[in-house]
């Protein structure tokens, strides 16, 4: 994870988040009141991740209600996570990318998805701007192969290394492909504030979430316990996805950017 320009902290180096934008301030403003609404995308769809969870993270509640609709929906994981959090005591005798994987699969059975494909691209953690053509490629052919109706991936302006690359190389290969894409925020939520000039508001659209997607929403974050709590002892080991973090992602929508 990268920090924000100027915020002087290293979010990628395993050490605990720093506070961000409290969610009591976006819930003040309250997203649907700005933005407006979009229905869930056609199918098929093809859902792209930089790591495991970020989908679910950014866009968790809307594949929940695509899956009970019965949609076809593909996954890609650029990475598998293997670099977060680093030093960490939780799942010592299994590498980091099979407890990462493991978590995503359990997270997709939780919102309706225990049959969907997973693709893993396997591109190193932190690295994904040094591979992003390998990775449009791989898109791209991936949204040929299914004939997708829409492609859903990282926004490119998170502020996030890793995101950015893989939200970069989905528009590569949605104009590759002249499928339409949507881009999901996931840090934005921290480093951001309201009507945050740096946030292509004029962009961005938010798809309503009936209360059981976000029920099923919070249950598959609750499977990422290698994010959500402490990897060990003293606080560079603290949790990558504190509950104030979690916060912005348990809401009755989700926001998109088109």
């Amino acid at each position: 994870m990268e920090p924000p320009p100027s915020s002087g902290v290293d979010l990628g180096a395993g050490f605990g988040v720093p506070p961000g934008t409290p969610e009591d301030q976006w819930a003040s403003w309250y997203g649907p009141r700005h933005l407006p609404p979009v229905p869930p995308p056609g199918e098929p769809v093809v859902v792209v991740a930089a790591h495991p969870g970020d989908e679910v993270l950014g866009f968790g509640g809307s594949l929940a209600v695509l899956a009970a609709g019965g949609a076809e929906v593909h996954i890609v994981s650029v990475t598998d996570g293997e670099g977060s959090p680093p030093h960490s005591t939780l799942d010592a005798s299994d590498e980091p990318a099979r407890v990462r994987h493991r978590e995503l699969l359990h997270a997709l059975a939780k919102l309706g998805l225990s049959e969907v494909r997973v693709e893993r691209l396997r591109i190193p953690d932190t690295r994904v701007d040094r591979h992003q053509g390998t990775v449009a490629r791989a898109i791209a052919g991936l949204l040929r192969e299914v004939e997708a109706a829409r492609c859903v991936a990282p926004w490119v302006g998170d502020l996030h290394g890793d995101l950015e690359a893989a939200g970069r190389a989905a528009v590569d290969a949605c104009r590759a492909t002249g499928v339409p894409l949507w881009m999901y925020p996931v840090w934005m939520w921290h480093w951001a504030r309201p009507e945050d000039p740096r946030v292509p508001w004029d962009l961005a659209a938010h798809l309503p979430l009936p209360p059981e997607a976000t029920a099923l929403k919070s249950l598959a974050i609750a499977e990422f316990v290698s994010q959500i709590r402490p990897s060990g002892n003293g606080a560079e080991r603290a949790a990558i996805l504190p509950p104030d973090e979690v916060a912005h992602h348990i809401r009755s929508f989700e926001v998109v950017f088109r």
